[in-house]
């Protein structure tokens, strides 16, 4: 009953179990109750909760209804009863109860006869109204009992709105505090160090603790307190003193023993004040004295716990103003006779002011109650004395930071407001994908300086080492790249003011310029600010998303987190994966929870372009190009290199830099280190694979035992590992490292990237080592491969060098960057590697499928490639890229078979069936890729962070061996380019004419007749060509204007596909969308008009509505969309008898040009509005909904003083029921494209295309798109001038968007679900976006 009514009124309370009231008692005595079970009491409250509330609020209820929590019962003399008091609260919050409100049900039972019997359970509805509960369903004598019922229903919504907002000012209020930097001052004496603190004494005054408190309370131990006040009587059995004793000596005694009966001196010896803290049990509790309950503690006891106050305060027992008395709340003061406010005012009597005073609670009701005791007692505020908003986890570790031995033995992390917490080793354990970076990292370590700074001089990895002594006295600073004060000032800051729960920086580098130690570099800086970490696994991105939220959220309990996360990500090879992370974290934060900035992306990686040149707010590119500035750095550093380290010359990686990467210095190097090389020498030999690794798998590296076993290098007794004797005269170029894979294990490769790709032109230039060779001796050497140690890594890392390809726009890309070259640099030799890797890879798919690539690409023998495809199928039978590949070997022989004839050259008849059959073969294989890949993705998108794409090979693939089959047929004379033969194949690769029939009106039957035997042996593939066709186009497009990367920008393999189309679209329009024959155009029944038109609209790719749309960002002129939509308009007229579709594209050309060119009057809106209605009144084929509801969508959504269509909300439903069952094959790893965005003007002129959103921004597509993703471009004054803002309230599925008609509030789905997170029943306003998905909410802000 109570529960409800909280529920019902969004009011905090909390039901006491063991409070009397009147008449037995007095009304809130605490009595307490005996607990043998407290499971039982869980247990209770879950069949309560089933059994009264209704089936669907069953959850909520679980949910604000918390778990029992016991509390004991303390004596009045602070010993403990037994018994406890069983509270338990109702927290109605918003975002689990919405606008709901709450019936309870009781279910009576009667006896009858001996039967017991369930009557009809009464229905009741409760609220709190004042101090009581009340049921607004009670049995009433009113004339319109439901009147209050109804009233009090219906101001649910701003009942709820109420307590939304309450419960944000009071989460805006914790999330920012300064208390951290409160707490240092004040206990250190502004010292800001307990090693150097003003205090050279501490006094702790505490009270009844809880076992709870007891592990984050280490603190009061590296205090070392001369004294502590102890009021809990029972804190040598199971309190402060139990777990202070097993740290460190204390001496127990009673205030008594402090009376002064001897010199001063002699009384401090006696309570051994200079050895041991002395423990001073204010109410008893030790040597059979009696604890006092509060109103007699002052009579009992005061006068002897003043005494103590009296004898600590002599400037002969502690130095006079340099002691510090604290007063650690354990449990809530609430009494104004309670011991501790009494000894406040002693201690404050005898110090006079408040000045060596702290008082610390963890909560601020336990701060509020002590402050109003302290001003009714002493009339003084203490507030600027208290800390309260810390927890007592956040107080510890801030303190134990305070010391300089703890900043070496513990690590921390960062809080806010200067607050800090101990890693646990358990948690730092659990997060093991990510190196933790803390606060006081390298802080009283003992490691090597001269070997990390050689190492990293000579082109290693920066560590955090080598910041750490950077800031060391007689130390030159580390050197700040021109880009870090922009990425720490500007770039990262401006992201945290971001709604996006996880958001991207990206810092793009040229290999080898520093771009990675820049990176870390920030984080270095910014650990105080930030919780930072490395990305060090990149498997499993659900394991990373995880442990992220792990750390983001560590210590924090039920608060919310005050600063982010930065996690660094390094040499990601592509840039869809660094989306996918980003897109797994941020479901992981909409899982739990979080909103706003709160995980901050920084990625490390090279470009597919060094030639990145726009500025972005989030994107930062570094060249290999110092500037002046840096240059002057650079030289700095040097002079500091000279005089500390003697072989500086052998620092290659800084020198390179400071020599601004000059390719004469690199060369002169290389040549000088390589001129004794010999490939016959073991070292050698591993010096050659370790280069060939690192110039084709970056992060790649050998395993130092398996090194040295492979050396015979015999490990010293003593001492360290030597690498100048390991690896001779190439150690220069050589470093230790650690590498991972089932093990950390020690690691060797080669340091500098730049250095590695010299390496190899000089073996090859000078030595006579080619690539082929040293790949030959990595795949057929087996000692390399038999250690377990880093076997699995190398494995891995080999087989990426072979298989991996890095697709360009320009350049070949069907074979690895090693393959190629190896090709080009020894023609042949090629063949031979992937031989020996076909034998290394004794049974692997990707390994045959590459083979396959190799013979029929590069080989042309065909039989041999469909074997190599054969096996690779047999293994991997479900792969729509495997089974590509036996399609691709088809398709490639018969334009192998086709290009024996020159242009203008008649095919034989028994070549035209050769051909045929391949052709049909190929469209089959093809088509089974396509099934294959349909499986894919549907079984993807039941995956919960696979975002890979719709394989598309297989559609592109049955379209291009249509367009052979095309230039087939134009190489036989029944159907030559002369105009009426071309038409005549138009009309039967379209099915409308028969080939029996060409061949019965052809003058030269005869001689042609071997062609039609042939021909009419694949007629069903010749009629059905373009349909074929014409259905793949049509699916890409679809899938092209609707879907786009969640990168937002279309990779190189999309661009090279997109490419390939184009050019099957153009010899498809040739054929298809020009009718050249006087005897087809002189046909009595054919609309020569409305035939030429149709045709215009398929050749200027306008003839589906995604086309149409496409128009919107594709290069094409006004004055064509103009010609599309008055086409349109034509073929649309009544005696025309148009199609729907071609309606429903009328509309969008229209609206498409209304876009484009404001004023244009092809049709006028009004008219397109009829049409679109007449279209809505009426049923329609499946594929034709989608493009209907979305356009109807986009039309009707209201504007002020115009009538709208009451059915605009079923029609937003019915878009996303099609979007789903249209594009669920191919969604999955895509976002919806946003095609227009609501603007501020009227009609057709709201519209705004994305284009004119661009236009407001200076950049390439990229930085757009980055800008996009991140919500950035929302900030833009130009953009947010372009767009009509609208506002709506969020509900448990999305938002209700408020439209200018007032009852009507239609869903709109978030495009960031993150932004939501936490506000529902708030209002908001936000930027609607129009997607084939549904209207998207963009840059969700709250009112």
């Amino acid at each position: 009953m109570f529960a409800a009514a909280c529920m019902n009124s969004r009011t905090n309370g909390t039901i006491h179990f063991g409070i009397g009231d009147t008449p037995k008692f007095e009304h809130g005595q605490v009595l307490g109750v005996a607990v043998d079970d407290k499971e039982a009491y869980t247990r209770k409250l879950k069949q309560g909760i089933d059994k009264n509330f209704e089936h669907k609020h069953k959850d909520a209820a679980e949910k604000c209804i918390k778990p029992p929590r016991f509390v004991e019962v303390i004596n009045r003399n602070a010993t403990s009863s037994e018994k406890f008091v069983i509270e338990v609260d109702i927290k109605p919050q918003s975002d689990i109860c919405g606008e709901n409100f709450y019936h309870t049900y009781i279910t009576k039972k009667d006896k009858k006869k001996n039967k017991e019997t369930e009557s009809q359970p009464s229905k009741f509805f409760y609220i709190r109204d004042g101090g009581s509960t009340r049921d607004l369903l009670a049995p009433s004598t009113s004339s319109k009992p439901m009147v209050e019922y109804n009233k009090f229903v219906a101001g649910m919504p701003e009942l709820s709105k109420l307590r939304k907002d309450a419960e944000e000012k009071h989460s805006d209020r914790i999330k920012q505090t300064t208390q951290g930097t409160r707490i240092t001052h004040i206990i250190t004496g502004g010292t800001l160090l307990l090693d150097k603190s003003h205090f050279e004494r501490y006094v702790i005054v505490t009270n009844k603790s809880h076992p709870s408190h007891l592990e984050n309370l280490r603190f009061l131990t590296e205090l070392e307190p001369t004294a502590v006040l102890d009021f809990d009587p029972e804190s040598a059995e199971h309190g402060l003193l139990r777990y202070f004793d097993q740290l460190t000596t204390v001496s127990p005694h009673l205030p008594a023993k402090y009376k002064i009966m001897e010199s001063v001196s002699e009384t401090a010896v006696r309570l051994e004040l200079p050895k041991n803290t002395s423990w001073v049990f204010c109410n008893g509790g030790i040597e059979h004295e009696t604890p006092s309950d509060i109103n007699q503690w002052f009579i009992d006891k005061g006068a002897s716990v003043r005494d103590v106050i009296s004898f600590l305060c002599r400037k002969d027992v502690l130095p006079n103003k340099r002691f510090l008395v604290i007063f650690l709340l354990l449990s809530t003061v609430r009494e104004r006779m309670d011991p501790l406010v009494e000894t406040f005012s002693m201690f404050l009597q005898e110090l006079k002011d408040i000045g060596q005073i702290l008082c610390i609670c963890d909560n601020e009701n336990a701060f509020t109650s002590w402050r109003d005791l302290i001003d009714a007692r002493c009339g003084l505020n203490i507030s600027g004395r208290c800390i309260y908003e810390l927890s007592f986890a956040e107080v510890n570790g801030t303190i134990l930071s305070l010391w300089s031995k703890n900043r070496r033995a513990i690590r921390f992390l960062p809080c806010g407001g200067e607050t800090k917490v101990p890693l646990e080793k358990k948690l730092e354990r659990s997060i093991n994908t990510l190196e933790v970076l803390c606060v006081n990292q390298c802080e009283g370590g003992n490691e090597d300086r001269v070997a990390i700074e050689e190492n990293f001089y000579k082109g290693g990895n920066v560590s955090w080492w080598n910041f750490y002594f950077s800031e060391q006295p007689g130390s030159t600073p580390f050197i700040k790249r021109d880009m870090f004060d922009y990425i720490v000032n500007t770039g990262i800051p401006e992201l945290c003011s971001l709604t996006k729960a996880c958001v991207l920086f990206n810092l793009l580098h040229v290999p080898g310029c520093g771009g990675t130690t820049l990176a870390m570099h920030v984080l270095w800086f910014l650990r105080e600010k930030y919780r930072c970490a490395v990305l060090r696994n990149k498997s499993d991105f659900a394991d990373v998303a995880d442990q992220v939220i792990k750390l983001l959220t560590y210590s924090y309990d039920e608060q919310a987190p005050r600063i982010p996360v930065l996690l660094m990500i390094d040499d990601f090879d592509d840039m869809e994966k660094v989306y996918d992370l980003q897109q797994v974290i941020e479901k992981e934060c909409t899982e739990k929870g979080i909103r706003s900035a709160k995980v901050i992306l920084l990625n490390c990686m090279r470009p597919e372009s060094s030639q990145v040149t726009e500025p972005a707010p989030n994107i930062v590119f570094i060249r290999n190009e110092l500037s002046e500035k840096e240059k002057q750095l650079f030289e700095m550093k040097h002079k500091e290199i000279e005089e500390k380290h003697p072989n500086f010359e052998t620092f290659y990686g800084f020198m390179i830099m400071k020599k601004n990467f000059r390719e004469d210095y690199i060369k002169g190097v290389v040549q000088k280190t390589l001129k004794n090389f010999n490939m016959e020498q073991k070292n050698a030999q591993l010096f050659a694979v370790l280069v060939l690794l690192r110039v084709y798998s970056q992060d790649s590296s050998l395993s130092l035992s398996l090194c040295l076993d492979v050396l015979g290098y015999q490990i010293p007794v003593c001492g360290g590992i030597n690498i100048d004797d390991a690896f001779g005269e190439f150690s220069s170029f050589v470093s230790f490292c650690w590498d991972e894979d089932k093990v950390k294990y020690r690691a060797v490769k080669i340091t500098y990237s730049v250095i590695a790709r010299q390496c190899l032109e000089e073996l090859r230039n000078t030595h006579d080592v080619t690539k082929a060779r040293i790949t030959d001796f990595l795949l057929t050497t087996d000692e390399l491969f038999e250690h377990t140690q880093g076997r699995d890594n190398l494995l891995y890392d080999v087989h990426n060098i072979l298989v991996k390809r890095f697709h360009s726009f320009e350049g070949d890309s069907k074979f690895s960057p090693l393959i190629q070259q190896v090709a080009k640099e020894t023609p042949g030799q090629e063949e031979n590697v992937l031989a020996n890797a076909s034998k290394f890879f004794k049974n692997d798919a990707v390994i045959f499928q590459l083979l396959a690539r190799y013979y029929y690409l590069k080989k042309k023998e065909f039989p041999v490639a469909k074997e190599w495809a054969k096996k690779a199928m047999e293994l991997s039978k479900d792969s729509s890229y495997i089974a590509d590949t036996s399609a691709q070997v088809i398709k490639h022989q018969l334009k192998n078979e086709m290009s024996d004839y020159k242009d203008g050259e008649l095919i034989s008849p028994e070549k035209l069936g050769i051909c045929l059959k391949m052709a049909q073969s190929a469209m089959e294989a093809f088509q089974f890729t396509q099934s294959l890949a349909k499986k894919e993705c549907l079984k993807r998108s039941h995956l919960k962070n696979n975002n890979s794409h719709f394989n598309t090979s297989g559609c592109l693939g049955d379209i291009q061996v249509g367009v052979s089959v095309i230039i087939l047929l134009e190489k036989t004379p029944v159907f030559s380019l002369e105009a009426v033969r071309h038409d005549v194949m138009s009309e039967v690769l379209s099915g409308k004419v028969a080939i029996k029939n060409i061949k019965e009106k052809d003058p030269h039957k005869k001689k042609n007749r071997g062609y039609y035997d042939i021909l009419q042996q694949f007629e069903k593939l010749l009629y059905d060509l373009k349909k074929r066709m014409k259905l793949n186009f049509d699916y890409l497009d679809k899938m092209h204007v609707n879907l786009g990367t969640i990168i937002g920008v279309k990779n190189i393999r999309e661009q090279v596909a997109q490419k390939e189309i184009s050019g099957c679209f153009e010899k498809y329009t040739k054929v298809f969308c020009k009718t050249e024959s006087a005897d087809l155009l002189k046909k009595m029944d054919f609309n020569l008009g409305l035939h030429q038109a149709r045709q215009f609209l398929e050749k200027e790719k306008a003839d589906t509505y995604s086309r149409i749309l496409d128009c919107l960002t594709r290069e094409i002129s006004v004055e064509m969309i103009e010609e599309i939509a008055g086409k349109y308009n034509f073929i649309c007229q009544p005696k025309h008898r148009p199609t729907t579709t071609e309606k429903i594209n009328m509309i969008y050309a229209n609206v498409v040009l209304g876009c484009i060119k404001a004023g244009s009057d092809v049709m006028p809106s009004q008219d397109v509005i009829r049409v679109l209605s007449e279209l809505l009144d009426k049923t329609h084929k499946e594929d034709e909904n989608l493009s209907l509801h979305f356009i109807a969508v986009v039309l009707l959504w209201p504007l002020p003083k115009v009538r709208v269509d009451v059915q605009l909300g079923r029609y937003i439903s019915l878009l996303k029921t099609s979007y789903h069952d249209q594009m669920k094959e191919v969604y999955n790893g895509k976002r919806p494209i946003v095609h227009f965005l609501l603007g501020r003007k009227s009609n057709c002129k709201r519209l705004v295309h994305i284009k004119a959103i661009q236009s407001c921004i200076t950049g390439a597509e990229e930085q757009f798109a980055s800008l996009w993703g991140n919500g950035q471009i929302w900030k833009n004054h130009k953009v947010r001038d372009l767009l009509q803002r609208v506002t709506g309230q969020v509900t448990s599925k999305g938002i209700q968007a408020e439209t200018s008609v007032w009852d009507l509030k239609l869903e709109v789905i978030p495009m960031f679900r993150s932004q939501i997170i936490g506000l529902q029943g708030s209002k908001v306003s936000f930027f609607i976006g129009f997607s084939m998905k549904g209207p998207l909410a963009l840059d969700i802000e709250k009112l």
